[in-house]
């Protein structure tokens, strides 16, 4: 039987906003604010600071152990990992957009609202914790079909009277040609994940199936962060693609970050 992913979205009630996103939004403002080796608070006082299940919050605590931010250790309790080792891929033409996957895209906007920053995100767009942003949740398909689900972060004064209709289409167009906004780079990373039940019924896919999960921030020509955003792809249908141009002059193992360029982008398998 097919399930309408936006009736599915609406049976929360209070929109769309996913009882994960919103746990996993906690946690890694609570990472944030620890150092590597850090004990987090127990199960049992997150779950009753978010007002969340148990079951619910180790699926975000899972994921996150996945994806190596946390660490379990059996009999003490949970710890910020250790740092991660970095390999950054420099685009060759220092653009942030990137060629379009193959298909028609599409998008449907399940939930626009208007939220506080808080602490960590207000630190990715340079704005205050009490700062107003446009808390956008959107279903992108390819040829019909689903393939990602995000959530996008916007600085509530740069898109005044923003809706849905708008974000329905190409969002960077839009800031360009109605708000004057012109996109110029962004720092993105892409780390493994699963799904939960909620976000595989509406992706269209089994619960725990892999995803890609895309955490980026963009700013303008000036340097102003203007989104930031987290994207779950399917991990079926997307996969990264990198060219890498190496110097063969000088050493097989250059330092990070010279003499070594590349591009990233995606396609639907």
């Amino acid at each position: 039987m097919h399930t309408d992913p936006r009736r599915t979205a609406r049976r929360g009630g209070a929109g769309v906003e996913l009882k994960r996103e919103r746990v996993r939004e906690h946690l890694l403002t609570v990472i944030d604010g620890r150092r590597p080796g850090d004990a987090i608070p127990s199960e049992r006082t997150l779950c009753a600071a978010l007002g969340v299940s148990r079951p619910t919050l180790r699926a975000a605590v899972d994921e996150l152990v996945a994806t190596g931010l946390l660490v379990r250790e059996h009999g003490r309790g949970m710890f910020v990992a250790p740092d991660k080792v970095t390999q950054e891929l420099v685009a060759e033409d220092r653009s942030a957009g990137a060629p379009r996957s193959r298909g028609d895209w599409t998008s449907t906007v399940l939930d626009l609202r208007t939220v506080r920053a808080g602490a960590r995100i207000g630190r990715k767009l340079a704005v205050s914790p009490a700062a107003e942003l446009v808390h956008v949740t959107r279903l992108r398909h390819v040829d019909g079909a689903p393939i990602a689900l995000e959530h996008l972060h916007v600085p509530a004064d740069l898109v005044p009277g923003l809706t849905a209709a708008d974000m329905e289409g190409g969002f960077y167009a839009h800031l360009r040609e109605r708000r004057g906004i012109r996109t110029a780079h962004a720092v993105q990373s892409i780390e493994p994940t699963v799904l939960s039940e909620e976000e595989a019924a509406l992706l269209g896919v089994p619960v725990l199936s892999p995803a890609l999960l895309f955490d980026r921030t963009t700013s303008d020509t000036t340097g102003r962060p203007v989104e930031y955003v987290r994207s779950l792809y399917r991990g079926d249908r997307y996969r990264i693609v990198s060219r890498l141009a190496l110097d063969t002059r000088r050493s097989d193992h250059p330092a990070p970050g010279t003499e070594r360029t590349g591009a990233w982008w995606g396609t639907v398998e």
